[in-house]
């Protein structure tokens, strides 16, 4: 046997490389509930509804950026379901930053008009809203596969997103009220996934997720 054909048969017979470990979890959640938390408390306002340029910084920038880079980690080592769900929820807080930069900055052609103006917001908003909502569903559907902690943090994000859009077509504070309230809600839930997967990583046992509601 040649060097060459050496070469070659040891290359076949060698086991592949096993794929880089990790959780990009880790780095998602954290990042997702900066600008989770931020969103809540816009909408109850604590943060004045005047001054919606205050949450960029943490929707675009934290939450857009880390949840995005959690996705491409998880496509990195090879988790598509989470590097899907991730890159998502990253692309989402993206959008919705810079939804909110080009309404402060007048960038999407907004009338002077007062009354026109209020009228092409809202219709630009809901717009955003009922296309991500119905994404949403959709997700929240195709994953109930997931351990039950999962399913409940999806359809409580549903419910906000469905409430804000309520407040929005409906002009009802009380609505997007409700919509903070449902997104503390699903932080709650993230913190608790959150530390289930630290506590794991660190050593500790696994914390109770729930069965899945398909099996």
């Amino acid at each position: 046997m040649t060097v060459e054909n050496e070469a070659q048969a040891a290359a076949v017979e060698a086991p592949a490389a096993a794929p880089p470990a990790g959780n990009p979890s880790l780095l998602a959640l954290p990042t997702f509930l900066v600008g989770s938390i931020t969103l809540g408390l816009w909408l109850v306002g604590y943060l004045p509804t005047a001054l919606p340029g205050g949450l960029i910084a943490a929707v675009f920038f934290a939450s857009g950026i880390g949840v995005l880079a959690s996705g491409l980690w998880a496509a990195r080592i090879g988790q598509s379901a989470v590097a899907g769900i991730f890159g998502m929820f990253g692309v989402f807080w993206m959008s919705f930053g810079f939804l909110v930069m080009g309404l402060v900055n007048g960038w999407f052609g907004v009338s002077s008009d007062a009354t026109a103006a209020a009228t092409q917001v809202q219709a630009v908003q809901a717009t955003f809203l009922i296309s991500w909502l119905v994404v949403l569903v959709v997700v929240t559907l195709a994953t109930m596969r997931l351990p039950l902690a999962f399913t409940l943090l999806f359809v409580v994000v549903d419910i906000a997103v469905a409430l804000v859009l309520a407040g929005v077509l409906g002009g009802s504070t009380a609505m997007l009220t409700g919509g903070g309230i449902a997104v503390f809600v699903f932080c709650l839930i993230g913190v608790y996934i959150f530390y289930d997967a630290m506590n794991q990583e660190l050593g500790g046992r696994a914390l109770p997720m729930g069965a899945p509601v398909v099996k």
